[in-house]
């Protein structure tokens, strides 16, 4: 993907994270529709980066398409979407309430693969998108069984539907993202964080891998515990 002139939609663009991919994307010379729940944010960034806004709800599933179709129309078509949004919840699951896991599932899961779908039809020949997902993933964690799930249930949909992307030449990347100090886990849906979380991650070092991973078409960022970087593959 050609990053210069290209035209992406950041969903989740509020976000500490969202804010970071947002302004690499910008200064490398992409064209922005930013996309949040929060119009004041939201008007904030746009103003350092010159983008186009539009709210949705994760919440609402017509919203969340429709925010896809208006961003193309905004921009006279899409190259890529960037998911960047989700939520977090804590606890052992005898005491987690269904409404908990329905509120993750819709925002980490369901949202996600509405837009997804969307952005199937608005797509360019030759254009990405990126999902960040979580490493629970990949390793699914005690005291965060539910959040585990919806993000394996993402990152399994993703690889699933990668064949319909590659018909109309779309990459699709999977961003398998560690713990950072983004204040998500402060925000938790349900439950309290560890005492001890892992250390935090580079905000600035998965943006840059994100980038680079945009750029040469990558399936997968996954990281490695052991190592602590992420890993193409």
């Amino acid at each position: 993907m050609e990053i210069e002139g290209s035209r992406v939609l950041v969903a989740g663009a509020t976000g500490v994270l969202g804010g970071h991919i947002s302004r690499a994307l910008s200064a490398d010379g992409a064209r922005l529709v930013l996309a949040g729940r929060d119009e004041d944010s939201l008007e904030a960034l746009a103003s350092e980066t010159g983008a186009a806004t539009l709210v949705f709800d994760a919440l609402d599933n017509e919203s969340c398409a429709a925010v896809v179709a208006r961003a193309a129309g905004e921009l006279g078509g899409l190259d890529a979407l960037i998911i960047a949004f989700g939520v977090v919840t804590f606890g052992p699951e005898a005491d987690t309430e269904d409404w908990v896991t329905e509120h993750v599932f819709q925002v980490n899961a369901l949202a996600p693969m509405t837009m997804l779908r969307a952005a199937l039809r608005e797509l360019e020949t030759g254009g990405s998108v990126a999902v960040i997902t979580a490493v629970t993933a990949e390793y699914p964690t005690a005291g965060m069984a539910t959040y585990s799930a919806s993000k394996s249930a993402l990152s399994a949909w993703l690889q699933a539907s990668r064949a319909e992307y590659r018909r109309k030449k779309v990459s699709v990347l999977d961003i398998r993202a560690p713990h950072m100090d983004t204040g998500l886990a402060h925000r938790a849906v349900a439950g309290a964080p560890p005492a001890r979380l892992p250390e935090p991650f580079s905000v600035d070092a998965l943006v840059d891998a994100l980038m680079s991973a945009l750029r040469s078409g990558a399936r997968q960022l996954a990281f490695d515990p052991q190592e602590r970087e992420l890993r193409v593959r």
